[in-house]
């Protein structure tokens, strides 16, 4: 990231900037190699549209997703407290973040324990600031391609954010397919709940084959994500049918990124 310009949380205070939105990047954003490229296609987007955004850096931890899922409330409390700390002491009060289970954690579960902060998912961002006219789609990279979206399930369901991610695939001049299964009845890519750190259980299939056998339907040149955990899930998935020459699999941040040649 050092030929981008991303400030940390200590940066910003120190010369005395105003914030307008800390981005949270996240373990997968972080470490993920996958994962670290929707960062960098973020992070250029929120350069363009010339937002005043900081990270946190080292400071930033998990925010206890996983263990709480798996069942160990007492480490998620742990992770959650000294994250809350960290926030309440440079007083932020807007946040977004790339995946959607930072986004589900911090908005719902973080309130209880003291940490209170507007969350936003990238798409939802994404979608402000074209509403707003500080970002604009110049290329027409896609226009035309047939674009599927897979529903991460803390995106759609548990927060019932649906509408922003498909708003993004029509800007692009895509046509947006629609899977069997999609919205609220979508079908898990089987990263959720903790799942991805577990051995798989019994049964005749994987479920994100099953889920990457429902993209592959609608012949899609794309399917799009929003979640990290849903991109190694589906990018598995296409890769196990042999059709990754064919079909690519991006997160909504990276097709507006291609589309500007940020």
């Amino acid at each position: 990231m050092s030929e981008l310009k991303v400030p940390t949380m200590a940066e910003m205070m120190a010369s005395g900037q105003q914030l307008d939105v800390l981005f949270w990047v996240g373990c997968a954003g972080s470490f993920d190699d996958r994962a670290k490229k929707i960062t960098r296609a973020f992070v250029k987007i929120l350069n363009k549209a010339e937002i005043n955004f900081a990270v946190l850096g080292t400071e930033e931890s998990c925010t206890g997703d996983p263990a709480k899922r798996a069942g160990n409330e007492f480490l998620f409390q742990m992770q959650a407290m000294g994250n809350i700390q960290v926030l309440n002491d440079y007083e932020i009060k807007h946040i977004v973040t790339t995946c959607p289970h930072c986004f589900n954690t911090l908005k719902n579960e973080y309130p209880e324990l003291g940490g209170n902060y507007k969350v936003l998912h990238h798409t939802e961002l994404l979608q402000d600031l074209i509403n707003d006219g500080k970002l604009t789609i110049e290329g027409r990279t896609f226009k035309g391609k047939k674009i599927t979206f897979h529903d991460p399930c803390y995106l759609g369901r548990a927060n019932e954010v649906y509408e922003a991610p498909r708003n993004l695939i029509e800007k692009l001049d895509a046509e947006l397919v629609e899977m069997k299964r999609c919205k609220s009845n979508g079908l898990c890519c089987g990263a959720g709940g903790a799942q991805m750190f577990k051995e798989a259980e019994k049964g005749n299939k994987e479920i994100n084959v099953e889920r990457t056998e429902e993209a592959l339907e609608v012949k899609p040149d794309v399917v799009a994500t929003g979640c990290p955990f849903c991109m190694t899930m589906m990018t598995d998935g296409v890769k196990l049918k042999n059709k990754e020459a064919e079909v690519k699999v991006y997160d909504l941040a990276e097709l507006i990124a291609e589309a500007n040649d940020l």
